[in-house]
């Protein structure tokens, strides 16, 4: 059986123009300011890809999943600034102590958030107290890498050797599942200049449905689920997904269209 509630969740970001400016000394336009960004984290990396305190949260989408219920949300800067999109989610962990599930969380979307956080002065007592507030904490929290509050698949996937990481989008199409629905995330940033809010929330939310189709068959293969229960949360997912989200009919034709090309091919 799941440990309920799950939240799966995925968080979509852009370079902090801001903060970079500020930290390498720069004074241009926005898009040259993240040129230059750019220019001197390859430099330091050999990727353009930011340092983690310079990853603005664009946007926040998670799959809330409990006894006869699962709820797709997103919390974006179409109508929230950073801050309040950053509060916003931290204060579940407040009121709630849902078993966390990510693809590659513990490395990126974990410490983004905290580091976010802290750069506005807010509270993640929730989501990181080790048994300072609440005992039961002690040695059930979201830090503890040897139990499962909070599951990053790509870790356990690769058995916590980084050798054996796999993208979320190949393992979901290698699965029979839809995998990621439009561009990759170096268009996110094109998103937001172009208010495509709409188009950004739907790729961050068809992530986070790839992870928890993917962590219903880590459970399987766990035996932590029965192939009975496997199959009664992926028809409860298709027929969440057919009735209440249409933005997200395409990724249900083309989940359909996988499934029958792989050996294993749960009823959806």
């Amino acid at each position: 059986m799941l440990n309920l509630p799950v939240l799966v969740f995925d968080i979509e970001t852009i370079p902090d123009v801001r903060s970079g400016s500020r930290l390498y000394g720069l004074d241009l336009p926005d898009d040259d300011t993240v040129l230059a960004m750019n220019n001197i984290r390859r430099q330091e990396s050999n990727s353009d890809f930011p340092r983690l305190p310079l990853h603005e949260i664009v946007c926040i989408s998670g799959i809330w999943v409990e006894e006869g219920q699962i709820r797709l949300f997103s919390f974006c800067q179409e109508s929230m600034s950073e801050q309040e999109i950053i509060k916003r989610f931290l204060s579940v962990f407040d009121k709630h102590f849902p078993t966390l599930v990510s693809w590659n969380g513990s490395a990126f979307d974990l410490p983004v958030l905290i580091l976010r956080a802290m750069h506005y002065g807010l509270s993640a007592q929730g989501l990181l107290d080790q048994g300072d507030f609440n005992q039961a904490r002690r040695y059930d929290n979201y830090q503890n890498r040897y139990q499962h509050r909070h599951t990053d698949l790509m870790d356990c996937l690769a058995l916590f050797n980084a050798r054996n990481f796999q993208r979320l989008d190949e393992l979901a199409l290698f699965l029979g599942f839809p995998g990621k629905q439009g561009h990759s995330g170096y268009h996110v940033h094109d998103y937001v200049k172009n208010q495509d809010w709409k188009v950004l929330c739907q790729y961050c939310e068809s992530d986070v449905i790839n992870t928890w189709l993917i962590y219903l068959r880590w459970q399987l293969l766990r035996g932590h689920l029965s192939l009975d229960e496997h199959q009664h949360w992926i028809k409860f997912t298709h027929d969440y997904i057919a009735e209440q989200l249409p933005g997200q009919h395409e990724f249900l034709s083309s989940w359909q269209h996988n499934a029958k090309l792989t050996p294993f091919n749960p009823r959806c």
